[in-house]
C-alpha cells in the first residue's frame, strides 16, 4: 500500500497530489513541444478544478507561478508570460551593520554615555554641575541594579571621567551621590519580613 508519509513532499498541498504528478511527468517530457502542450493542459484542469482560480485566464501568471513552483523551477517551456523565478523568492539580504559599542560602560546604555559626552561640552554653570549630579545618581542606581558592592561613588566618577575623556572630573570628597538600596539587599529584607 502506498502512504503519503513515505510520497515525496507537495509543493503546494493545497494542489494536491494528482496535480503534483502531472507536473512532475510534465518535466520529465524529452520533447519540447511535447511538454508545453501537457503544461497548457495542466494549467486548464488547475482552472477548471480550483474555485478559488475563478476569474484567471490561461495566460494568468499566477497560474504559472505556481506551476513553476511546484515543478521546483526545473520545467523548462516558453511561459505565456513572465514568471517567478528562484532567485526572486528568495533575494540576498545584506547584513545590517550596527555600530560598535564600548563593553565597558554597558551596564550604563548608550543614551547615558550620550548625555555624558554632550553634558562635557556644555559651559561650566549651575546647569551643568546639576546635569553632572543626576547623570552620576543615575549610573549609580544602574549600577547597584547589576553589582551592589562595586556601586561606590568613586567608580562613578571615574567612569565619568573616563567618557567624557577628562573634560569632567568629580573630585569624590566634594560631591556626595544618593545612598540606594539594592535589588538584592531589598529581597533579602523581605524575606526576613516573612519568617
Amino acid at each position: 500500500m502506498e502512504y503519503n508519509t513515505s510520497l515525496p513532499k507537495l509543493q503546494m498541498r493545497e494542489y494536491g497530489r494528482n496535480i503534483q504528478k502531472m507536473i512532475d511527468h510534465c518535466v520529465v517530457i524529452e520533447d519540447r513541444d511535447e511538454r508545453r502542450k501537457c503544461a497548457y493542459a495542466i494549467a486548464e484542469v488547475m482552472l477548471k478544478t480550483f474555485p478559488e482560480l475563478n476569474g484567471e485566464s490561461i495566460e494568468s501568471r499566477k497560474v504559472w507561478d505556481h506551476i513553476n513552483l511546484i515543478s521546483e523551477f526545473k520545467l523548462d517551456i516558453d511561459f505565456p508570460c513572465e514568471v517567478t523565478q528562484k532567485d526572486d523568492l528568495q533575494p540576498h539580504l545584506e547584513n545590517i551593520p550596527y555600530a560598535k559599542k564600548s563593553e565597558r560602560f554597558r551596564v550604563y546604555g548608550s543614551n547615558l554615555v550620550r548625555m555624558i559626552k554632550e553634558i562635557s561640552r556644555m559651559e561650566g554653570s549651575v546647569d551643568k554641575d546639576q546635569l553632572i549630579f543626576l547623570v552620576a545618581n543615575q549610573m549609580k542606581k544602574l549600577l547597584i541594579g547589576v553589582n551592589a558592592d562595586s556601586a561606590t561613588d568613586r567608580r562613578v566618577f571615574n567612569d565619568i571621567r573616563e567618557i567624557s575623556g577628562g573634560a569632567i572630573d568629580i573630585n569624590p570628597d566634594s560631591y556626595r551621590l544618593n545612598e540606594y538600596i539594592g535589588i538584592a539587599t531589598a529581597q533579602e529584607g523581605k524575606k526576613k519580613k516573612k519568617k
